[in-house]
């Protein structure tokens, strides 16, 4: 086990007793534990040199749903199962953030946190209704489809683009390269879902936010490498985009000396959109390694060819 430090390996223990008290888990760091018999880990931003001696290891899970604090080492066990942070509670969570984050957008809340912190009674009309806006997402796998869901309960108008066509009841689907210009035409508001890959880094450029309508907003919530920060920048201070809510960033945590941490459209997160309770998180890797066991099928295993 390898994630929240040292102090929370107490409660880890804990979670997992709760969820299959068969499993023995130990600190990463535990020098009493052989390598050899370590048969799973669960970890975030592991060091290099440790996965090569666990010679009797099967699975490694991820603490969070992305991977490449993982994939980037290069002794990362690529014969065995790779498995991404997934569950209910995970899409729940990253469901409600996306729901907030766009209702932060649509009221212009931002505006009145600002002038809260000068004690100015700041009173403005909002000129849209969520049944008067659309919502773009991309990146429709599990979290994006609940964050769709909980959208349209809203009476957001949804519509995805992903890398294949979708078939998701009321969500207009988008894929590929030559349909990315017009989901971003008819997008009021962007949401940032997809997965860090080589063809996603940097996508969310001047170029692509140049798309948008005049005053959209962005949401960025999957991977920091999505977005060019001093672009976004610009087109937030050029009134391009009204107003971004970003969880995730190129740099982590977010230096002190980071403009977005003080620009008046931009409302900052410590990259906790999806996050479940330990609880959770230690539910779904006890069921997984039941699955495992018994020789089932895994959920959310990292595709190396994908990159997802």
């Amino acid at each position: 086990m390898k994630s929240g430090g040292e102090k929370a390996v107490a409660e880890w223990q804990t979670c997992f007793r709760k969820a299959d008290p068969r499993l023995e888990v130990r600190s990463w760091t535990d020098p009493s534990v052989d390598p050899a018999d370590v048969r799973y880990v669960m970890v975030w931003e592991p060091e290099p040199g440790r996965f090569p001696a666990m010679t009797g290891l099967r699975a490694v899970f991820s603490s969070a749903a992305g991977v490449d604090h993982i994939t980037c080492l290069p002794d990362w066990p690529r014969h065995l199962p790779l498995i991404r942070m997934g569950g209910e509670e995970t899409a729940q969570r990253m469901g409600e953030y996306i729901a907030w984050a766009c209702l932060t957008l649509l009221r212009e809340t931002r505006v009145f946190a600002l002038a809260q912190a000068e004690r100015c009674w700041a009173n403005r009309e909002s000129p849209f209704s969520a049944r008067q806006r659309t919502i773009g997402i991309m990146g429709l796998g599990n979290l994006g489809q609940a964050a769709a869901r909980m959208l349209q309960g809203l009476n957001f108008t949804v519509r995805g683009w992903s890398r294949g066509r979708k078939d998701i009841p009321g969500v207009r689907s988008f894929a590929g390269a030559e349909e990315l210009p017009e989901f971003l035409a008819g997008t009021d508001i962007l949401v940032s879902l997809l997965p860090s890959t080589p063809e996603t880094t940097g996508l969310v450029d001047a170029a692509l936010l140049a798309r948008l309508p005049m005053g959209a907003g962005l949401v960025s919530a999957g991977r920091g490498q999505h977005v060019v920060e001093p672009d976004l920048v610009a087109a937030l201070d050029s009134g391009h985009l009204s107003g971004a809510v970003m969880d995730v960033f190129a740099t982590e945590p977010l230096p002190p000396d980071n403009p977005l941490w003080v620009h008046p459209k931009v409302t900052v997160t410590p990259h906790v959109a999806s996050q479940a309770t330990r609880q959770d998180r230690a539910a779904y890797v006890a069921q997984a390694i039941a699955a495992q066991e018994a020789g089932l099928p895994l959920p959310n295993v990292y595709d190396p060819e994908r990159g997802y």
